[in-house]
């Protein structure tokens, strides 16, 4: 994933930082508790297509 575009992106529901989980190929966001799904390099930025986050895999992410 590109680190600029990373620095410029933000959840599209509270404008907040994202967490880019490699392994999981996801950018997740904390407060709302979605994590975004990166397809063919390309982030899915819509909260219809989220997916929820549990609270620990939040606690593993340890961000």
């Amino acid at each position: 994933m590109d680190k600029k575009l990373l620095d410029i992106l933000v959840c599209p529901l509270c404008k907040g930082r994202l967490i880019y989980v490699k392994m999981n190929k996801e950018l997740v966001c904390r407060f709302d508790k979605l994590a975004f799904a990166i397809k063919d390099e390309i982030p899915v930025m819509l909260a219809d297509e989220a997916r929820a986050v549990s609270l620990d895999e939040l606690e593993k992410l340890g961000k």
